[in-house]
């Protein structure tokens, strides 16, 4: 499994329109091939903003990587970064790949139909 991160550094304020942006947006990620899941997280909150991150789950790096070359990513980032009145990111996302080399899951959960 492939975990693909995106940090964001929301300047105070912004948060209910970065999460409009996120909420709002067609990702066709359910199109993709190794697609397993998507999260934003809401971190913690700082002094001039609040940390969000952007997690997507693949079935191997190779996925993940074609998701960036496609047409669906494409149109999904289209709108990314337009200009706007008030900035809503502080700096630019940073962006943390990591192949999985341990996984555990609690074998006393009853699965769900999604996974």
């Amino acid at each position: 499994m492939f975990i693909a991160m995106n940090r964001f550094k929301v300047a105070k304020g912004e948060e209910a329109a970065f999460e409009a942006v996120w909420s709002s947006r067609k990702t066709r990620l359910d199109e993709m091939a190794g697609f397993l899941g998507f999260h934003l997280l809401k971190g913690p909150e700082k002094a001039d903003h609040t940390l969000y991150s952007s997690h997507t789950s693949w079935a191997s790096k190779e996925d993940f990587t074609a998701w960036t070359k496609s047409e669906q990513f494409r149109e999904s980032h289209r709108n990314a970064g337009q200009p706007r009145e008030t900035p809503m990111y502080l700096g630019h996302p940073e962006f943390e790949g990591f192949e999985t080399v341990l996984s555990e899951s609690n074998p006393h959960r009853p699965r769900q139909a999604a996974e």
